[in-house]
């Protein structure tokens, strides 16, 4: 924390109780969005009402919608990150709505309509916003000739265990589950799971993917915590050592082929500027981002002033900052590097000025930043001029990439038009639906097969093992 403004030129946005002021270009289109226009959000409201609609989304998506979704007062209205989404949609469901719309990619629309269809709602249509495909790099990386021969070579491996990350289709569950035993995992989750599979299940191979930078992260993390004393590791999982984390890590194999295009350039330079113009600010990075920014935010939260982990974990780490400023007396400044996807920014402004006025301080502010360039905008025909992300994969090469061009698929106008249609064109909507998953020899369709490795983290969530028939399975 400081009294005084970071001198930084990267963008920023500083929030206090009442006011949001913007330093740069990047910043200024976020802003923006922040403050929706109110007939819009009218509108919106008035549809989903009438027409009885939930709407789940993701924390990255489209800074536009994400603002005026923050602004309804429709209660069947979520932002999370993608496995919360599936399940606030069954909360949904079990409300009364009539069709759910995801705003995310792909992936988190077909984990919506299986884990609806697991909870017995098969007869409320999911829809996403747009008619073309809304891919996903990182997912796609999953699905390649380089990750079959990955997923090969561990089921020729005795006592494998295939760790992979949530943020991949129900296809790519599906095909890895029948090659080698299959659990996913989230970035909140990942850690734990990892550790207890090892005490789980004697000698056990663990094969983490597609995320290349997420498992050299892991594998930073575990060298790390080997080296901690007895009673520090006990305290991460009970039944460890730093000699059993030792020998884990010559089991563990990360997929070396596969990232996600929004956090790949979160590299070497950007890390070099935070360094040097940013000594003092609090630094936060999902474990999705490369090896140097993940390795700054690591080494500040061993000293109390950082947080690594999912998009949920930084909301908290930042809330907590603020819990803790508001207790202090006289006037508190709170500086973050905000280490991932922009698109996070709705959320964090929402939080941190409900905190501000529930403790009534006017004399707090929290300045995030965004380790990009101020040049990574897109200019527009409309009268914003400017929105957050250079064009084309969303990254300038000037700085980093903080937002996701896949997520930018979800227009506001898309959501309008699905939400006008729901229960009156519904021919229309076609085009809207998840792609409808083929039927195997067994009967089975993708989707079912692909939701079991999804149901045994659940069941890994509930009770802190790993269910009997996936511990089986890889002891064979």
């Amino acid at each position: 924390m400081s009294d005084v403004p970071t001198a930084t030129v990267f963008p920023s946005l500083t929030i206090d109780r009442h006011n949001l002021t913007p330093r740069g270009a990047f910043a200024e289109s976020q802003q923006a969005f922040l403050a929706p226009d109110a007939q819009t959000v009218a509108q919106l409201d008035d549809l989903l009402r009438r027409h009885n609609v939930g709407v789940v989304a993701h924390f990255y998506m489209d800074p536009e919608l994400q603002g005026v979704l923050s602004a309804c007062t429709w209660p069947h209205i979520h932002i999370s990150d993608s496995l919360v989404m599936a399940d606030r949609a069954v909360k949904m469901a079990e409300g009364g709505v009539q069709a759910i719309c995801v705003a995310g990619v792909d992936f988190m629309t077909e984990n919506v309509r299986a884990v609806l269809d697991h909870a017995g709602f098969a007869q409320i249509p999911v829809y996403r916003l747009a008619t073309a495909a809304i891919g996903c790099s990182l997912a796609a990386s999953a699905g390649t000739l380089a990750y079959r021969a990955f997923l090969t070579q561990a089921a020729q491996t005795p006592r494998s265990l295939h760790v992979v990350y949530i943020n991949t289709s129900l296809r790519t569950k599906a095909d890895a589950n029948a090659l080698v035993p299959t659990i996913t995992c989230t970035s909140s989750n990942v850690v734990q799971t990892i550790l207890q599979a090892a005490a789980q299940i004697d000698g056990v191979h663990i094969w983490f993917g597609p995320d290349t930078y997420m498992g050299h992260n892991l594998q930073t993390l575990l060298a790390a915590y080997a080296e901690m004393p007895l009673e520090s590791v006990r305290a991460l999982h009970p039944a460890h050592t730093p000699d059993t984390l030792r020998a884990l890590l010559t089991r563990f194999h990360p997929f070396l082929q596969g990232n996600c295009v929004v956090h790949h350039l979160f590299g070497q330079e950007v890390v070099a500027r935070v360094r040097r113009e940013l000594p003092n600010a609090l630094y936060t990075a999902h474990l999705e981002v490369p090896g140097e920014m993940f390795a700054l935010a690591a080494e500040a939260e061993r000293h109390g002033r950082g947080v690594v982990g999912s998009t949920s974990n930084i909301l908290d780490f930042i809330g907590r900052q603020v819990d803790a400023a508001v207790q202090k007396p006289g006037a508190q400044r709170i500086e973050v590097l905000l280490g991932t996807e922009a698109g996070m920014i709705t959320s964090i402004v929402r939080g941190v000025q409900a905190r501000l006025a529930q403790s009534k301080r006017d004399d707090v502010a929290v300045e995030i930043i965004f380790p990009v360039a101020s040049a990574a905008i897109t200019q527009t025909d409309d009268a914003l001029g400017v929105v957050p992300g250079a064009s084309g994969e969303g990254c300038s090469v000037e700085g980093g990439c903080a937002t996701c061009p896949y997520m930018r698929m979800n227009h506001l106008d898309g959501l309008l038009d699905v939400t006008a249609k729901v229960g009156k064109h519904d021919a229309d909507l076609a085009a809207f639906l998840p792609a409808a998953h083929p039927r195997g020899p067994s009967g089975e369709s993708v989707a079912e097969r692909g939701t079991v490795p999804i149901l045994h983290m659940r069941a890994f969530q509930r009770t802190g093992l790993l269910p009997d028939a996936l511990v089986l399975a890889v002891r064979g």
